[in-house]
């Protein structure tokens, strides 16, 4: 059976794979095998037999030599989405998935919206150049869509995730923060509160896409790493970088050092993870803790 996380609202329905098992005799079926259908949520599926195509709402999901697909859903995802398989022969299915809604918490954060020192047109121009380089990352293709587990550290996206770090979860994802009274974007992340110079680790395979040698305005010494079909993780406040761009890193493997680089208020560790632009709750990917 799928299950649910009733405390942050996730849940799979199996009547979804019964609905498309129905008609498996002329067009072959779908079905989703794992993930939480709620907002800043994920799913992992498989469609089949033989050549077909997946989409979300309209837009092609690729799928891996056997099938198998991943997608995800924003913090801000709709009550529904429409997932449809089409078979080589034009015929199509399709199903509506509920998408569970989720309660965001307000903090208010004793911090600058960026750093004191740097006025609003510097901090801009250099921002921009920042950002560049965070979207050519997400961006990247490092051909990972049709790999499992190997010893090339590929594939992560097939995983069941591992926390990157040991300690207090001290920041949610989702969360609308307040910086001394100046409205920010909403927490796209999950802060771990790590010592100091402590080591975090890859949460699954994967291949790295940026490696910020020179700390970022706001994210530090800013580390992603990409796990295929689209997914990616990344890693901020690092005091130090462990691995480099194009490096193949394997579950379990460091990464860095925890830090306060960047805009910080103390060591911690934030993960944030996407697919395509969705923004996803780490906390949906990594077993509950005591």
């Amino acid at each position: 059976m799928w299950t649910r996380r009733a405390a942050l609202g996730g849940a799979l329905s199996m009547s979804f794979a019964a609905g498309f098992a129905a008609r498996a005799d002329t067009m072959g079926t779908i079905r989703l095998t794992a993930g939480h259908l709620t907002q800043g949520g994920w799913a992992r599926g498989v469609a089949g037999p033989g050549p077909c195509a997946v989409a979300l709402d309209g837009v092609a999901v690729p799928l891996d030599g056997a099938g198998a697909f991943f997608i995800a859903f924003d913090r801000d995802a709709p009550a529904s989405v429409r997932l449809t398989l089409t078979m080589s022969n034009g015929s199509a299915i399709g199903q509506t998935l509920p998408i569970a809604p989720r309660q965001w918490q307000i903090e208010h954060i004793d911090a600058p919206f960026h750093p004191p020192a740097l006025p609003d047109e510097a901090f801009a121009r250099i921002r921009k150049g920042e950002l560049a380089q965070i979207a050519a990352a997400r961006a990247s293709d490092t051909g990972q869509n049709n790999t499992g587990q190997s010893n090339m550290g590929a594939g992560g996206w097939r995983q069941n995730f591992i926390w990157p770090a040991a300690g207090r979860v001290s920041g949610r994802f989702g969360a609308q923060r307040i910086y001394r009274g100046t409205a920010g974007a909403y927490h796209g992340g999950l802060d771990i509160a790590a010592g100091a110079g402590s080591p975090y680790v890859a949460p699954a395979d994967g291949v790295v896409v940026l490696a910020a040698t020179t700390p970022f305005t706001l994210e530090g010494h800013l580390l992603m790493v990409d796990h295929g079909m689209g997914l990616n993780s990344a890693f901020l406040h690092a005091s130090r970088l462990l691995v480099g761009l194009g490096d193949k890193v394997r579950q379990g493997q460091a990464l860095g050092e925890v830090g306060m680089t960047g805009r910080a208020t103390g060591p911690h560790l934030h993960w944030g993870i996407r697919w395509r632009e969705a923004r996803l709750d780490p906390l949906l990917f990594v077993p509950a803790r005591g």
